[in-house]
């Protein structure tokens, strides 16, 4: 026979997993797994170029639980755009978080790892919702964003500089 607190037991066991369920529902997708090492291929500071504009992005090696990065995009010598970036491990996962222009951050739990080639994803964010990140086989980085079912890709080769 239940007690009434066997049975508020098993209704708290039932509402967290409730929510548990709601939970993954919402995003959709369960966090890969992964550590900064299966990301330090995008250590160091890449360059990518069209016309006048110019991207850089300059990630720092892993330590200390985090990968950072500082990205700017320049028009001639004009300064159009800066981002503060942010690789953290997280309870066995990835999470990437953005902080375009200064403003709060926004974060992307890792979704899906495959080599080189990373997903980080926030359905729930207005735009993008998608960030990626891949190397190429001729050593350039690929990082692009995008919206649910990848609408409004954009995409940016980058090229690793020496020495800086």
């Amino acid at each position: 026979m239940l007690t009434t607190s066997s049975i508020v037991r098993i209704v708290l066991l039932a509402s967290a997993c409730a929510v548990s369920i709601a939970s993954a529902q919402v995003t959709g997708k369960a966090h890969a797994r992964a550590a900064l090492s299966d990301v330090s291929w995008m250590e160091g500071t890449w360059v990518s170029s069209t016309g006048a504009r110019i991207v850089d992005e300059r990630w720092t090696p892993p330590g200390g639980g985090t990968m950072l990065a500082v990205s700017r995009t320049l028009s001639g010598e004009r300064l159009v755009e800066f981002e503060y970036l942010r690789i953290v491990e997280r309870d066995g996962s990835l999470v990437f978080i953005a902080q375009p222009n200064g403003r709060p951050p926004t974060e992307f739990p890792l979704t899906r790892i495959d080599g080189r080639h990373v997903t980080f994803e926030n359905p729930e964010h207005d735009f993008p919702k998608v960030v990626e990140y891949a190397a190429k086989s001729d050593g350039s980085l690929e990082a692009s964003i995008s919206g649910a079912g990848g609408e409004r890709r954009m995409s940016w080769t980058f090229t690793r500089q020496p020495g800086r």
